[in-house]
């Protein structure tokens, strides 16, 4: 979860001009956090710092530039300072979400079951707590707290919406559902009936495209893709090809960077065993994104079936490049070589 406050978006942009003149020109070295911190637009603060050296504030507001800025071990130990001062609601969250970006879950979690204790009125805390446990490892212990909050309050639409998502990575699909539907019905914003609309597509539920015509029918700026694509996986699905094709198509005219949305059509061809449609639908999917592995496996899948072997095995050693763990591209490059 991102949190942005407004204060101090002003002192965002200068500071990256500022701190480039601390390498030369021309060099690739990245700009140290040392540097950073002696920036001439950190001269103000690093002098009030030095004068009033118990001021939260302070070490706050600093954090924060640092921050946007991505001196996240830099900010990480004002964040720390300002929460030993002064703890504040708003020192809680941006210091939480400088932890889950510096990798320190289980400091995380400490952090938020303190502020919990101190803050119990806060929401967002109690939420970000939930996150924490998952973050840690400790599934059972994030569901238990959202129960708990879910006791204490069943019209908080957000934690029955991260309970959702806990139960989807816990595999309990059936109780995930019920758990976004609650959402959704709480409050029906568009990442809820998505989500819930994704799952119904997977799962051949007729309800997804009610769902995303919904969602379609609100968007008056014609600026969503994802209903469309929720669409095309339930026709796929549903082996309803050439409407899935459609559906996978408006995802691309509507952004043309959507490679999803052409693995997803190429897919679709290949099931039809059209492999020439196939293969260039692979092809453009690897020219709007060259990094992304799935679309080299599938044009590797391609070239296999047709028997051109030379090049399937480029392509899935292209995959496994991109992606050391991709397990389906390492299985077919064992296939071609027995």
């Amino acid at each position: 979860m991102k949190f942005f406050f407004r204060p101090y978006r002003d002192l965002f942009i200068p500071l990256f001009f500022l701190a480039a003149g601390c390498h030369s020109a021309g060099s690739s070295h990245p700009i140290s956090e040392s540097a950073i911190l002696e920036s001439p637009l950190l001269i103000p603060i690093n002098d009030s710092i030095r004068k009033f050296p118990n001021q939260a504030g302070l070490y706050f507001r600093r954090a924060v530039i640092l921050s946007q800025n991505n001196a996240h071990e830099a900010a990480e130990a004002d964040f720390r300072k300002s929460w030993a001062l002064q703890p504040s609601e708003e020192t809680a969250l941006q210091f939480a979400s400088n932890l889950t970006i510096n990798n320190k879950p289980a400091e995380k979690r400490m952090l938020l079951e303190d502020a919990v204790a101190r803050f119990p009125a806060s929401k967002e805390i109690k939420r970000l707590l939930g996150e924490a446990y998952q973050e840690a490892g400790s599934s059972a212990k994030a569901l238990e707290w959202y129960n708990q909050l879910l006791s204490r309050d069943p019209a908080d639409f957000e934690t029955w919406y991260e309970k959702g998502r806990l139960l989807l990575e816990l595999k309990d699909t059936m109780n995930a559902v019920m758990s976004l539907k609650k959402a959704y019905a709480l409050q029906p914003v568009n990442t809820y009936g998505l989500e819930l609309a994704h799952i119904y597509a997977e799962k051949g539920n007729p309800e997804s495209i009610s769902i995303c015509d919904e969602v379609l029918h609100a968007d008056s700026a014609r600026e969503l893709v994802d209903p469309f694509f929720i669409k095309g996986i339930y026709y796929g699905a549903a082996k309803q090809y050439e409407l899935a094709l459609v559906q996978y198509d408006s995802c691309i005219r509507r952004d043309w960077k959507f490679t999803d949305a052409y693995i997803e059509k190429g897919i679709v061809f290949f099931k039809q065993k059209n492999y020439d449609e196939a293969l260039h639908t692979f092809r453009m999917a690897a020219t709007v994104s060259n990094t992304y592995p799935d679309a080299y496996y599938w044009m590797g899948r391609c070239y296999e079936v047709i028997n051109k072997k030379q090049e399937a095995r480029i392509n899935y050693e292209r995959a496994i490049a991109l992606d050391k763990n991709f397990t389906e591209a390492k299985t077919a490059l064992k296939r071609l070589k027995s």
